[in-house]
């Protein structure tokens, strides 16, 4: 019996914030951005969005695909750093929008890994007997926590939320495996310094900007890239599969350059990667169920197919999963 992925959705905020707009007040410009990174534009919440909103309309766009009612959702799973609120859980805000009163729910932390570290929660709570739908979101307002007098961060982040509903079946499609591995030896190279129980909000640490994602860029993209290909790789070779019989590689959408060297250290070609980065720039956790949403909804996904998704994220965590469409 596998997890087998029943309905995608995705929805991201109608603020579009291109790279020439951001020129106008960061010392930056569309070629720079373009060329360093294959983004154009990302999308921004207004301010009355939040997490939640977003995590919820995806949610449902996902359960309407696959013809599910709300009180028939067992557990609700949300990948999110940048929730509505310190506690309760982003999943269970989501639960009581849906109106899914049977569900159990609660969030996962890490990073962009968020969703990928969900849905092996969730294929597990599955394969175990434990659940029969489960909804799994990554949702992410990052707009939130930039200092735009970082240049190097602030123009790399978006705002969306993307969502997969899980259920049970034996006809040999679903999740085949997942890998989630981390290392918190390099926490402090992509973290948000305040606002928990160590440096708690202050007028210290507002001054000081120490409420926003700090990230210690090189050395991300190089362990990126390595983790990103190796834990691929380990999903490959557990399902005794090869590269080439990989139909699509769904990859966090980080970094076009990241994408490249990763789908070169593989062995693959970048013709199968499905592509989000250059509309809506790393959403972080919502990355991966963002483009995956727009692949099934495109047709570019097809039954019997075989999805390769790896992601990299702050903990520093990572992960891949295969799924047999």
């Amino acid at each position: 019996m596998l997890a087998r992925i029943v309905g995608t959705g995705s929805k991201v905020p109608e603020r579009v914030v291109s790279n020439d707009d951001l020129a106008k007040f960061v010392d930056t410009s569309d070629e720079w951005i373009r060329t360093r990174t294959g983004i154009r534009e990302r999308r921004f919440c207004s301010k009355d969005e939040a997490c939640s909103d977003l995590a919820s309309a995806a949610a449902a766009a996902a359960l309407e695909m696959g013809g599910i009612r709300a009180d028939e959702v067992d557990c609700i799973i949300v990948g999110t750093v940048t929730g509505d609120m310190p506690f309760p859980s982003t999943a269970c805000l989501v639960q009581e929008r849906l109106g899914a009163k049977n569900a159990a729910a609660f969030d996962v932390s890490a990073g962009c890994a968020g969703f990928l570290c969900g849905l092996s929660i969730a294929s597990d709570m599955i394969k175990a007997g434990r659940y029969e739908t489960i909804v799994v979101v990554g949702s992410e307002v990052l707009s939130r926590f930039l200092d735009w007098e970082d240049r190097t961060t602030c123009v790399l982040f978006g705002d969306g939320a993307g969502a997969a509903v899980l259920r049970p079946d034996d006809s040999g499609a679903g999740v085949l495996s997942t890998h989630i591995k981390s290392d918190g030896s390099y926490a402090m190279m992509l973290h948000m310094p305040a606002g928990g129980s160590r440096r708690p909000a202050s007028e210290e640490t507002v001054r000081n900007h120490l409420h926003y994602v700090k990230m210690e860029g090189q050395a991300t993209f190089k362990m990126a890239v390595r983790a990103m290909a190796s834990i691929a790789q380990e999903a490959l070779d557990y399902n005794n599969l090869t590269i080439e019989q990989i139909d699509l590689i769904v990859p966090h959408q980080a970094n076009w350059r990241i994408i490249e060297s990763v789908v070169k250290r593989i062995g693959s070609s970048i013709d199968k990667v499905v592509p989000s980065i250059e509309k809506y720039g790393n959403t972080s956790a919502a990355s991966i169920p963002i483009a995956l949403d727009e692949a099934v909804r495109g047709k570019l996904v097809k039954r019997g197919h075989l999805l390769l998704m790896t992601a990299f994220g702050a903990g520093y965590t990572w992960g891949s999963a295969i799924v047999r469409w």
